[in-house]
């Protein structure tokens, strides 16, 4: 009896862990169902699915703006893949509070991955700023973004407390969020004066609009 036991609660735990590292599909290829502009309660018309991909049209005046996730996320994996147009600047910005009216903008919560084109955007040839790179933090390796026009693959890993970026299969950062040497890349960068930047390590997930074509695809996550 006790033996049975025990392997029905082995079975249920194995469902369980199962559940908890199955992918998650943030984008169907078709709509944005499952985004908002931040502050708002849809995605604003800027940003359109085109060819398969979440797709920023700068030409669009009205409606502009980053969009997160509905959903937050606490220890996770995110997966997806990007396309930078010509002299273009973005980001993946995660661990965003999504309260607008206590926080003006997804960076002043958020960390992010950058994603630019390294040799036609001015942020390029700032150290910390170039593609991969945890922005402002922590400067990656060279060579690792792919030209204009290709897509590259990101991935971001927290767990337990420790952030991994993955840029084309090459990791461009790995740190201890909250430890005392995560505090002194705070201090010692852009945002060392925002006071709500990275004090929680769990959040919507965001796309930036920083005024510039990107495309964004096959994104998905899974809760660790």
């Amino acid at each position: 009896m006790k033996k049975t036991v025990f392997l029905a609660l082995f079975a249920f735990s194995c469902i369980q862990t199962n559940a908890q590292t199955k992918w998650i599909s943030l984008f169907d290829g078709k709509t944005t169902n499952g985004w908002h502009t931040f502050g708002a309660e849809k995605v604003n018309a800027a940003w359109k699915v085109l060819d398969g991909a979440i797709t920023l049209d700068p030409s669009v005046k009205e409606g502009r703006g980053d969009i997160v996730t509905n959903e937050s996320f606490n220890d996770f994996q995110l997966e997806l893949e990007w396309k930078i147009a010509k002299n273009g600047n973005s980001g993946i910005i995660f661990f965003v509070q999504d309260d607008k009216p206590k926080y003006d903008h997804v960076w002043a919560t958020g960390a992010e991955m950058q994603v630019l084109d390294n040799d036609g955007h001015a942020d390029g040839k700032i150290i910390k700023h170039r593609a991969g790179n945890l922005y402002d933090l922590i400067a990656g390796p060279e060579g690792v973004a792919k030209p204009v026009g290709e897509w590259n693959k990101a991935s971001i890993i927290s767990e337990k407390g420790k952030l991994t970026l993955t840029l084309n299969g090459v990791t461009t950062a790995t740190t201890t969020l909250g430890d005392d040497s995560w505090n002194e890349l705070v201090k010692q960068s852009k945002f060392r004066d925002f006071k709500y930047f990275c004090k929680t390590f769990s959040g919507h997930i965001s796309l930036q609009d920083h005024g510039d074509v990107v495309a964004y695809r096959n994104i998905r996550i899974r809760k660790l």
